[in-house]
């Protein structure tokens, strides 16, 4: 697994709406976990260690979102449209590897 960056960090605590850096270890596992899903489903790795990406991006902050904490109203919701983004990466030609 590649590097995370102190940017997607910071771009998720902005996602999250949390102004402080103590919950960095935590998002920084999620995204972890987050990039690591997307390969399994078969999304070429380098595509998923693109933070820039627009739609990894979008499936990473909704999986963090999803994910983050343990009282989520909006959990389910988040988790759902996770899942439908994996789903449509999964199914692009330009993300899925061929083996």
């Amino acid at each position: 697994m590649g590097v995370i960056s102190q940017q997607i960090i910071f771009d998720a605590r902005e996602v999250l709406r949390i102004r402080h850096s103590s919950f960095d270890g935590e998002i920084a596992d999620l995204i972890a976990a987050a990039k690591a899903d997307l390969i399994l489903g078969g999304v070429l790795p380098d595509k998923v260690e693109n933070e820039t990406d627009p739609l990894i991006r979008r499936a990473i902050m909704c999986y963090v979102k999803a994910e983050f904490g343990l009282d989520s109203a909006d959990a389910v919701k988040y988790r759902e449209s996770y899942n439908l983004q994996r789903q449509a990466l999964m199914l692009s030609s330009d993300y899925l590897g061929s083996e």
